[in-house]
């Protein structure tokens, strides 16, 4: 009869069970991650879906002029319980452009990836992602 297979110890598992519990006053917002969740929902309540991404720079500056929003990223603090990314204002999105357009895929961070969002009328919305 084979024997049991042995349970290893000090594994990644181990790790995680040891952490402590988090604390929601950390100054994040919980839930997933807009990217990784595939779609969030912004402050007016409209559902964005992941698209396509990492875009090409050349796709990200023209979303950044024809797309219907652009967010950088940055997340509003009215929902602690959710990662709601903050909609640039129209007169907002050419200096954001600006700001991270030379940053794309830089190998040292910060570092910017470009990511489309459609809502279900097909309005579009230009995602910036920063890696620090």
């Amino acid at each position: 009869m084979p024997s049991k297979p042995r349970r290893r110890t000090g594994g990644f598992a181990d790790l995680l069970v040891a952490l402590p519990p988090r604390e929601e006053d950390d100054g994040f917002p919980l839930g997933p991650h807009p990217l990784a969740a595939g779609g969030f929902v912004d402050a007016d309540g409209c559902r964005w879906r992941l698209a396509r991404g990492p875009l090409h720079p050349r796709r990200a500056k023209r979303l950044a002029v024809e797309a219907d929003a652009m967010t950088l990223g940055a997340w509003h603090q009215d929902f602690p319980d959710a990662l709601v990314p903050v909609l640039l204002a129209p007169e907002e999105r050419p200096a954001a452009w600006l700001e991270v357009r030379d940053r794309f895929d830089a190998p040292d961070p910060p570092s910017h990836q470009a990511y489309e969002f459609v809502a279900a009328d097909g309005r579009t919305l230009l995602y910036i992602n920063t890696r620090c």
